[in-house]
């Protein structure tokens, strides 16, 4: 992990190559299947976090003890998960991402986070993979341009000025491969117009310290390892319930690890909005350019 650690400062991102195994992986396309089905009004690329709030797989995927451990490496060992969603570009119409820095959407304090990218598909030039501008996590955080000229996921984009993309780096992954990249790096993916889909896991993990105050739009996180911080609030770990999730391997002992979880914190319970409703809001207001509100 030495070489990635290096290669993260230097150059904003890193790749860490068979992360994850086949029979998880497998689970995790079933899941991407199942969520489709579910909410068939939404595109793959907009498989966000509320729609899985209270599913047992969803979390038991994001806190994977090998995520965990490269996130531990760089943020210490106390962490939250504070979003994580599918981003499915269909064969021959995925939308793209114009280039962005994550940082720009989150409100977070400090602003000390990482994102993990977990590839369930190959992901190529072809089929619209992440490309990266090394070295410009260096830079601050560039102000967004709202973008409805060509389809685009997040409805937005920096100025093309801050873009050298004659740096740009393709990050091409296999299937269980994982890319991790800092909040300010400069990174966008082209359009899937290629016979096969491209899905992957976006997973934004900060210290449990931290918060997020996105209003409206981020749930109270989850604390996936370490200790709990006594003035920050986290989302309980969800038992395992046949309407809100899929079966998956060991998900008949999963209330036992939800709950000794649990045991070690005080959970916030909500009374929360229909996931698809703050999911459907999350959308708008990428659409209006309100997201950091």
């Amino acid at each position: 992990m030495n070489d990635q650690v290096v290669q993260y400062e230097t150059d904003g991102f890193a790749i860490f190559r068979n992360v994850i195994d086949r029979d998880l992986l497998t689970e995790a396309r079933a899941h991407v299947e199942w969520l489709c089905g579910k909410y068939p009004e939404l595109r793959p690329e907009h498989l966000h976090h509320p729609l899985m709030r209270d599913d047992a797989f969803w979390v038991r995927l994001i806190a994977d003890e090998r995520l965990l451990a490269i996130a531990r490496r760089f943020l210490g060992d106390d962490l939250v998960c504070f979003t994580a969603h599918y981003i499915c570009k269909p064969p021959r119409d995925g939308m793209a991402v114009l280039w962005h820095q994550d940082g720009a959407y989150w409100k977070l304090d400090p602003p000390e986070a990482m994102t993990l990218w977990l590839a369930l598909d190959e992901s190529t030039p072809e089929n619209g993979c992440l490309r990266m501008i090394p070295g410009s996590h260096r830079r601050p955080l560039h102000p967004l341009e709202r973008r409805r000229d060509v389809p685009n996921m997040l409805a937005s984009s920096i100025d093309a000025g801050w873009v050298d993309e004659s740096a740009m780096v393709d990050v091409v992954l296999n299937p269980g491969d994982v890319s991790i990249h800092h909040p300010n790096i400069i990174h966008g993916s082209e359009p899937n117009t290629s016979p096969s889909r491209r899905c992957g896991l976006d997973m934004g993990f900060m210290r449990a310290s931290g918060s997020v105050s996105n209003e409206g739009l981020y749930l109270d996180p989850l604390l996936v390892c370490g200790a709990a911080h006594p003035q920050r609030r986290y989302r309980p770990w969800p038992l395992f319930d046949h309407d809100k999730t899929i079966p998956f391997r060991g998900h008949e002992g999963w209330d036992e690890r939800a709950r000794a979880m649990n045991r070690r914190f005080a959970p916030v319970q909500h009374d929360d909005e229909p996931p698809l409703k703050i999911a459907k809001r999350m959308m708008a207001r990428l659409e209006a350019g309100t997201v950091k509100a």
